[in-house]
């Protein structure tokens, strides 16, 4: 089998970082500095105290605060039967997060597994995961936080590191990493909580989103399908709105989880997964549906040191596509809304609203019926431009993605797999095929009716990779626009 000559999704440029899914989430080499250095600015270094709620006071410890475990909680069954737990603790074992119960009434747990930690660090060595039966405890030292998840599912150790990195990277968006060690250099023992009120609901979205959509695990986006006309005239409208804000940094414009268009000052792109989590604070926060907010944001990959500084608002109250504008700039919210409003005017002049509510409103072709009925689903990522595409979900899964997000995990984990990484996978079972290939331009898994043979898969998967080719200016946003 051969990879087409130019892979499906392809563009000369990309306003995504392409990454490899299972990096070490190292930053980006810029920075927040360089973008106003570069247009003789400074950037104030400290953080707004009332925009980020902070009490941070020599009073803001009690010690007293963790109660009896033996008195207060019983592990009760329905605690015991989650199948993921995912805990957040300081160094010094200090609870930061669980998903859940108490963090109080843990206070206990989180001591043993900072023991845990400290105890393999005190042999220079650091814990990587413990398996017990069919419990994989996996741990994540980010100093300085530790991040712990005991999970009974069938996701690989990497899969759940790689969820615990976006926890941590999600903390780091609300509070910066400057300011995050900065805390706990001066307070090891500081109840991080006081800071994070309210971001354990983003932590709960965004493990669900990592959960049960494929974006993460391939380090993607997926595009809102649109004719090329559309997105172009879309990107246009920013551009023109925008090209003269000094320091605008990107202009996103996303809807259900789905990108539409991506603007960005030169030299500079986003990373997929500082993208997952604007994704996930957009879904996570039905406040932005009401009214145009300004709100920090760190973008970890991108600079985890400083924030930017986000415009969003959703276009309007008939087209719940939802732009972010975010700059380096902390006093331009009334430019920015200006701006705003000038984007929405042109795009409801050129019907590009409509264009988009169509899309919303299209479930889109499932495999069967766009003539591939032996294909019960695929995914197809493109790795030049990080993105990619999957079609509507159709029976059996059409009720729930649970089984099939469980089949392309498995997937993934064994052609990905640190100690054995495969390019192609062909296996059989009694209720499906699953047919996965990795080549130097895209990554493709698809999941077959059980009964399909080795050949008709491999005719197929060339039929397929034809059809999206065909359908590519639709699917992939193959522009990279730039203010």
């Amino acid at each position: 089998m051969s990879a087409l000559e130019v892979e499906p999704g392809a563009a000369p440029e990309s306003g995504l970082v392409t990454t490899d899914t299972l990096d070490n989430f190292d930053e980006m080499s810029c920075s927040l500095e360089e973008i106003k250095n570069e247009n003789d600015a400074t950037q104030e270094e400290e953080t707004n105290d009332n925009t980020i709620n902070e009490q941070f006071d020599d009073n803001g410890v009690n010690d007293n605060e963790f109660v009896n475990a033996d008195e207060e909680f019983e592990l009760n069954k329905e605690w015991i039967g989650k199948s993921k737990h995912v805990f957040v603790l300081s160094m010094a074992g200090k609870p930061i997060y669980s998903r859940y119960g108490n963090e109080d009434k843990l206070a206990w747990l989180f001591g043993v597994m900072q023991t845990l930690v400290s105890f393999t660090q005190s042999s220079d060595d650091c814990i990587q995961s413990i398996q017990a039966g069919n419990t994989r405890f996996v741990f994540l030292v980010k100093k300085p936080l530790i991040l712990v998840t005991v999970s009974k599912t069938r996701e690989s150790e990497s899969q759940l590191k790689m969820q615990l990195h976006y926890v941590f990277n999600q903390i780091t968006s609300i509070l910066t990493l400057t300011r995050l060690n900065k805390i706990y250099e001066q307070r090891q023992n500081y109840d991080l909580r006081r800071l994070l009120s309210g971001v354990e609901r983003l932590i709960d979205h965004l493990l669900t989103f990592s959960e049960m959509e494929s974006s993460i695990m391939l380090g993607a986006v997926q595009c809102l399908p649109l004719a090329s006309s559309v997105r172009d005239t879309i990107s246009s409208a920013i551009t023109g709105a925008c090209s003269k804000i000094k320091n605008l940094v990107f202009a996103i414009l996303l809807a259900n989880n789905k990108l539409i268009t991506l603007v960005r000052m030169k030299k500079y792109c986003l990373h997929p997964a500082d993208l997952h989590l604007i994704f996930n604070l957009v879904q996570a926060s039905e406040s932005f549906k009401n009214s145009e907010s300004w709100t920090p944001l760190c973008l970890p990959k991108f600079d985890a040191s400083g924030f930017l500084y986000g415009h969003v608002s959703y276009l309007s109250e008939d087209c719940q596509a939802c732009l972010l504008l975010l700059t380096v700039e902390r006093d331009v919210f009334f430019t920015l809304s200006e701006a705003k409003q000038k984007i929405v005017e042109k795009l409801r002049r050129s019907n590009c609203l409509e264009a988009i509510n169509e899309s919303l409103g299209n479930p889109g072709e499932s495999s069967a019926s766009a003539g591939f009925v032996e294909i019960r689903h695929y995914l197809y990522k493109c790795k030049s431009t990080a993105q990619f595409y999957q079609p509507n979900l159709s029976p059996p899964y059409a009720q729930s993605k649970e089984p099939l997000i469980e089949i392309y995990k498995r997937a993934h984990h064994r052609l990905h797999n640190v100690s054995r990484p495969l390019k192609l996978i062909f296996e059989r079972s009694a209720n499906e095929a699953i047919l996965a290939w990795d080549t130097k331009g895209f990554e493709l898994f698809v999941v077959f009716e059980p009964l399909i043979d080795t050949s008709q898969a491999i005719v197929l998967i060339g039929k397929l990779l034809n059809w999206i080719k065909k359908k590519e200016e639709r699917l992939f946003h193959l522009n990279a626009p730039t203010f």
